[in-house]
Protein backbone atom coordinates (compact mmCIF):
# COMPACT_ATOMS: atom_id res chain seq x y z
CA UNK A 1 0.00 0.00 0.00
CA UNK A 2 3.09 2.32 1.19
CA UNK A 3 4.32 1.68 -2.48
CA UNK A 4 1.05 2.25 -4.21
CA UNK A 5 0.61 5.71 -2.37
CA UNK A 6 4.22 6.95 -3.29
CA UNK A 7 3.42 6.16 -6.95
CA UNK A 8 0.56 7.88 -6.69
CA UNK A 9 2.00 11.08 -5.28
CA UNK A 10 4.81 10.85 -7.71
CA UNK A 11 2.54 10.67 -10.53
CA UNK A 12 0.61 13.89 -9.21
CA UNK A 13 3.47 15.64 -8.62
CA UNK A 14 4.83 18.57 -10.69
CA UNK A 15 7.65 17.48 -13.75
CA UNK A 16 10.78 19.49 -12.31
CA UNK A 17 11.76 22.71 -14.85
CA UNK A 18 14.49 21.85 -17.11
CA UNK A 19 18.10 23.47 -15.92
CA UNK A 20 17.84 27.53 -16.79
CA UNK A 21 19.48 28.26 -19.89
CA UNK A 22 23.34 29.29 -19.92
CA UNK A 23 23.51 33.02 -19.40
CA UNK A 24 25.45 34.28 -22.42
CA UNK A 25 26.22 37.81 -23.69
CA UNK A 26 23.15 39.71 -24.92
CA UNK A 27 24.31 40.40 -28.58
CA UNK A 28 22.41 39.16 -31.12
CA UNK A 29 24.42 37.85 -34.28
CA UNK A 30 22.70 35.49 -37.13
CA UNK A 31 24.97 32.84 -38.25
CA UNK A 32 25.00 32.21 -41.94
CA UNK A 33 27.18 28.85 -43.17
CA UNK A 34 27.53 29.55 -46.56
CA UNK A 35 28.32 26.39 -49.47
CA UNK A 36 29.28 27.68 -52.89
CA UNK A 37 28.34 26.19 -55.69
CA UNK A 38 31.06 24.24 -57.83
CA UNK A 39 33.44 26.29 -58.74
CA UNK A 40 31.84 29.69 -57.21
CA UNK A 41 33.50 30.01 -54.20
CA UNK A 42 35.92 32.80 -55.04
CA UNK A 43 33.43 34.49 -56.77
CA UNK A 44 31.46 34.41 -53.81
CA UNK A 45 34.43 36.03 -51.88
CA UNK A 46 34.98 38.29 -53.93
CA UNK A 47 31.32 39.49 -52.99
CA UNK A 48 31.96 40.13 -49.57
CA UNK A 49 34.99 42.14 -50.20
CA UNK A 50 33.23 44.28 -52.44
CA UNK A 51 30.55 44.65 -49.70
CA UNK A 52 27.93 41.95 -49.29
CA UNK A 53 24.98 42.20 -51.29
CA UNK A 54 22.47 44.53 -49.76
CA UNK A 55 24.20 46.41 -47.21
CA UNK A 56 25.27 49.03 -48.92
CA UNK A 57 23.22 52.10 -47.95
CA UNK A 58 21.20 49.50 -45.56
CA UNK A 59 22.11 50.91 -41.91
CA UNK A 60 23.16 47.25 -40.95
CA UNK A 61 26.57 46.59 -40.09
CA UNK A 62 29.10 44.48 -42.22
CA UNK A 63 29.40 40.91 -41.58
CA UNK A 64 32.67 39.07 -39.90
CA UNK A 65 33.88 36.24 -41.90
CA UNK A 66 35.90 33.10 -41.62
CA UNK A 67 36.71 31.27 -44.35
CA UNK A 68 36.62 26.93 -44.26
CA UNK A 69 39.87 25.56 -44.27
CA UNK A 70 39.24 21.96 -43.11
CA UNK A 71 36.61 20.05 -41.48
CA UNK A 72 32.64 20.71 -42.25
CA UNK A 73 31.13 21.14 -45.40
CA UNK A 74 30.71 24.52 -45.47
CA UNK A 75 33.05 27.34 -46.81
CA UNK A 76 31.87 30.39 -45.34
CA UNK A 77 30.56 31.29 -41.99
CA UNK A 78 29.29 34.91 -41.91
CA UNK A 79 29.04 36.84 -38.53
CA UNK A 80 25.90 39.33 -38.86
CA UNK A 81 25.57 41.85 -36.44
CA UNK A 82 21.92 42.41 -35.38
CA UNK A 83 22.48 43.84 -31.48
CA UNK A 84 18.68 42.74 -30.84
CA UNK A 85 15.38 41.55 -32.62
CA UNK A 86 13.62 45.17 -31.65
CA UNK A 87 16.83 47.18 -32.77
CA UNK A 88 17.57 45.01 -36.45
CA UNK A 89 13.26 45.13 -37.40
CA UNK A 90 12.83 48.27 -36.52
CA UNK A 91 10.55 49.98 -38.91
CA UNK A 92 13.03 52.48 -40.16
CA UNK A 93 15.47 50.01 -40.91
CA UNK A 94 13.51 47.30 -42.40
CA UNK A 95 12.67 50.35 -44.94
CA UNK A 96 16.15 51.12 -45.52
CA UNK A 97 17.16 47.50 -45.86
CA UNK A 98 14.30 46.95 -48.32
CA UNK A 99 15.78 50.12 -50.47
CA UNK A 100 19.24 48.38 -50.45
CA UNK A 101 18.14 45.18 -51.59
CA UNK A 102 16.26 46.96 -54.19
CA UNK A 103 19.10 48.27 -55.42
CA UNK A 104 21.25 45.45 -55.08
CA UNK A 105 18.73 42.99 -56.81
CA UNK A 106 21.13 41.79 -59.69
CA UNK A 107 24.00 41.19 -56.82
CA UNK A 108 21.55 39.48 -54.89
CA UNK A 109 20.56 37.71 -58.10
CA UNK A 110 24.18 36.39 -58.61
CA UNK A 111 24.85 35.39 -54.96
CA UNK A 112 21.71 33.17 -55.26
CA UNK A 113 23.23 31.36 -58.44
CA UNK A 114 26.57 31.04 -56.54
CA UNK A 115 25.50 29.40 -53.17
CA UNK A 116 24.48 25.78 -53.23
CA UNK A 117 23.78 25.54 -49.90
CA UNK A 118 22.74 28.01 -46.77
CA UNK A 119 22.13 27.38 -43.08
CA UNK A 120 21.19 30.43 -40.84
CA UNK A 121 21.06 30.08 -36.91
CA UNK A 122 20.13 33.32 -34.66
CA UNK A 123 22.89 33.68 -31.63
CA UNK A 124 23.90 35.48 -28.43
CA UNK A 125 26.84 36.27 -28.01
CA UNK A 126 29.73 38.82 -26.68
CA UNK A 127 29.41 42.35 -27.64
CA UNK A 128 30.25 43.21 -31.24
CA UNK A 129 33.14 45.49 -30.15
CA UNK A 130 34.84 42.34 -28.08
CA UNK A 131 33.79 39.87 -31.19
CA UNK A 132 35.85 42.25 -33.96
CA UNK A 133 37.97 43.20 -31.21
CA UNK A 134 39.08 39.29 -30.76
CA UNK A 135 38.29 38.20 -34.41
CA UNK A 136 39.55 40.88 -36.71
CA UNK A 137 43.68 40.36 -35.19
CA UNK A 138 43.22 36.67 -35.80
CA UNK A 139 44.39 34.87 -39.31
CA UNK A 140 42.89 31.18 -37.71
CA UNK A 141 40.17 30.09 -36.49
CA UNK A 142 39.09 26.93 -34.54
CA UNK A 143 35.04 26.75 -34.90
CA UNK A 144 33.59 23.68 -32.50
CA UNK A 145 29.69 23.52 -33.30
CA UNK A 146 27.37 21.51 -30.97
CA UNK A 147 24.25 20.18 -30.53
CA UNK A 148 23.71 19.14 -26.98
CA UNK A 149 21.91 16.31 -25.58
CA UNK A 150 18.29 16.73 -24.40
CA UNK A 151 18.40 19.11 -20.93
CA UNK A 152 22.19 19.41 -21.26
CA UNK A 153 22.65 22.91 -22.94
CA UNK A 154 23.22 24.37 -19.45
CA UNK A 155 26.05 21.79 -18.88
CA UNK A 156 27.63 22.30 -22.33
CA UNK A 157 27.74 26.33 -21.94
CA UNK A 158 29.70 25.64 -18.42
CA UNK A 159 32.28 23.09 -19.89
CA UNK A 160 32.48 26.08 -22.00
CA UNK A 161 33.40 28.14 -19.75
CA UNK A 162 35.66 25.90 -17.94
CA UNK A 163 37.74 25.27 -21.01
CA UNK A 164 38.19 28.73 -21.55
CA UNK A 165 39.22 28.78 -17.83
CA UNK A 166 41.45 26.14 -18.87
CA UNK A 167 43.16 27.82 -21.58
CA UNK A 168 43.63 31.03 -19.95
CA UNK A 169 45.57 29.67 -17.34
CA UNK A 170 47.82 28.10 -19.95
CA UNK A 171 47.89 31.57 -22.03
CA UNK A 172 46.13 30.56 -24.94
CA UNK A 173 43.17 32.17 -26.31
CA UNK A 174 40.18 31.70 -24.87
CA UNK A 175 36.83 30.67 -27.25
CA UNK A 176 34.12 33.51 -27.86
CA UNK A 177 31.24 31.69 -27.35
CA UNK A 178 27.43 31.91 -29.33
CA UNK A 179 24.66 30.22 -27.60
CA UNK A 180 21.64 29.66 -30.13
CA UNK A 181 18.26 31.45 -30.02
CA UNK A 182 16.40 30.12 -33.19
CA UNK A 183 16.72 28.79 -36.57
CA UNK A 184 19.26 25.46 -37.16
CA UNK A 185 19.59 23.12 -34.58
CA UNK A 186 23.40 24.10 -33.62
CA UNK A 187 22.60 24.59 -29.59
CA UNK A 188 26.22 26.09 -29.21
CA UNK A 189 29.47 27.11 -31.51
CA UNK A 190 32.75 28.73 -29.85
CA UNK A 191 35.25 30.20 -32.10
CA UNK A 192 39.04 30.29 -30.74
CA UNK A 193 40.99 32.99 -32.36
CA UNK A 194 44.71 32.46 -33.24
CA UNK A 195 47.59 34.21 -35.29
CA UNK A 196 48.14 31.67 -37.68
CA UNK A 197 48.49 27.52 -37.19
CA UNK A 198 51.99 27.72 -35.52
CA UNK A 199 50.11 29.61 -32.88
CA UNK A 200 47.35 26.97 -32.51
CA UNK A 201 49.70 24.22 -32.19
CA UNK A 202 51.62 25.74 -29.44
CA UNK A 203 49.62 23.90 -26.75
CA UNK A 204 51.36 20.67 -28.22
CA UNK A 205 54.73 21.96 -26.17
CA UNK A 206 52.71 22.73 -22.94
CA UNK A 207 54.33 20.18 -20.32
CA UNK A 208 51.56 17.97 -18.88
CA UNK A 209 51.88 18.60 -15.54
CA UNK A 210 51.09 22.45 -16.27
CA UNK A 211 48.57 21.16 -18.57
CA UNK A 212 46.86 18.52 -15.60
CA UNK A 213 47.38 21.36 -12.99
CA UNK A 214 45.77 24.24 -15.17
CA UNK A 215 42.36 21.59 -16.23
CA UNK A 216 42.20 21.18 -12.41
CA UNK A 217 42.14 24.78 -11.23
CA UNK A 218 39.67 25.42 -14.48
CA UNK A 219 37.26 21.63 -12.22
CA UNK A 220 38.04 18.84 -14.25
CA UNK A 221 39.51 16.20 -12.92
CA UNK A 222 42.76 16.30 -15.08
CA UNK A 223 44.15 17.73 -18.66
CA UNK A 224 43.47 14.12 -20.12
CA UNK A 225 39.46 14.09 -18.99
CA UNK A 226 38.67 17.70 -20.95
CA UNK A 227 37.68 15.64 -24.10
CA UNK A 228 35.79 13.11 -22.68
CA UNK A 229 33.95 15.16 -19.90
CA UNK A 230 32.50 17.63 -22.87
CA UNK A 231 31.61 14.37 -24.51
CA UNK A 232 28.82 13.99 -21.71
CA UNK A 233 26.65 17.08 -22.75
CA UNK A 234 26.98 16.59 -26.52
CA UNK A 235 25.14 14.41 -29.41
CA UNK A 236 26.48 16.00 -32.23
CA UNK A 237 29.96 18.04 -32.57
CA UNK A 238 31.64 19.60 -35.79
CA UNK A 239 35.39 20.73 -35.08
CA UNK A 240 36.38 23.33 -38.51
CA UNK A 241 39.59 25.55 -38.95
CA UNK A 242 39.14 28.67 -40.88
CA UNK A 243 41.26 31.63 -41.74
CA UNK A 244 40.38 35.17 -41.97
CA UNK A 245 38.90 36.62 -45.32
CA UNK A 246 41.35 39.52 -45.99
Amino acid sequence: MLLCALLHLALLSPPQAPPAPPPPGGYLYRATLLQAAPGKLLEVVDLYKAGWPGLRDSGDEAPIAMRHSQGDRWDLLLLFPMGSYEQFYARDRVIRREKAAAAARLELDRLRGDTARQEDVFVLGPPLEEARGKLGDAGLFHIEMFESLPGQRAGLYKEREMENAYAKALGEPENLIFVRDAGAAWDLFTVGPFRDLKHYAESADVPAAKQDEAAKAAGFDGARFVGPYLRTFIALHHDTLAVAVR
